[in-house]
């Protein structure tokens, strides 16, 4: 069955992967990211496919804008009856150089993010007696070294799914975690580059390290998420589901 469907950070790797998923899935996606028009990009590659997608821009850390962004997707593509919690940033350091600043954005975008749109979008799963929501996590929530902050805050996205997962229940709404490994995306080119180490050679060691023997990619972690966004998924609820090309727990 076609619904909507919100996916934040859905400009770039893993959101924009999830985006296109959903869509090809049959549902409305709005593609939301802190500068519309770099969400509309991906939005366009939707319709050009055949899809249905809109563009927004919006701030998840921010109160208002949510709000707004909500309201305008309910308008123009259906109320939302999914929602992939995407949107995160890195502001990686040692705890000894890490600025309050440094924690705070990554609290702000991470957790106070998937907080917001969780709770804007809830009243229309409520209604419709029917909602998804997928936290994005990480092998990080397990700890890594420079990453307190990150780390923190996909440990909390964990106990905020399972928290969802037992308040919405009875209303019809699932909630799970998706927790990827090392994936093959602008972010982690971007920390390559911070630890001053040659793509190639970081996604080699990687690769390495995994069992499967090679690194994610963005699509591996849009069809977990899909199969958390199915009508089949509707008994599994809670869960964190790692996507890191072997165990973790």
């Amino acid at each position: 069955m076609a619904r909507t469907a919100i996916v934040t950070g859905a400009a770039r790797g893993i959101g924009a992967a999830t985006a296109r998923r959903l869509a090809a899935d049959g549902h409305a996606v709005a593609v939301l990211d802190l500068a519309e028009d770099q969400a509309e990009t991906t939005a366009k590659t939707i319709r050009e496919a055949g899809g249905t997608a809109l563009a927004v821009g919006a701030d998840v850390a921010d109160e208002t804008a949510v709000a707004e962004a909500v309201d305008r997707v309910a308008a123009e593509l259906g109320a939302p009856a999914i929602l992939v919690n995407n949107a995160g940033i890195l502001r990686d350091n040692l705890l000894f150089k890490m600025t309050a600043d440094d924690w705070d954005a990554v609290m702000g975008v991470h957790l106070r993010g998937a907080f917001l749109m969780s709770r804007a979008v809830q009243s229309h799963m409520v209604a419709a007696g029917w909602g998804r929501i997928v936290n994005l996590s990480s092998t990080s929530a397990l700890g890594n070294r420079g990453q307190a902050n990150y780390a923190a805050a996909k440990a909390g996205m964990q106990g905020l799914t399972k928290t969802l997962a037992i308040e919405l229940g009875r209303f019809g709404i699932t909630a799970n975690a998706v927790a990827p490994g090392f994936i093959e995306t602008e972010m982690t080119k971007a920390t390559a580059e911070r630890i001053g180490v040659p793509f190639e050679d970081f996604l080699a060691h990687a690769a390495k390290e995994a069992p499967v023997g090679r690194v994610g990619k963005p699509e591996d972690i849009a069809a977990a998420v899909s199969f958390f966004c199915s009508e089949d998924a509707g008994f599994t609820s809670g869960q964190v589901l790692y996507v890191a090309g072997g165990p973790r727990a």
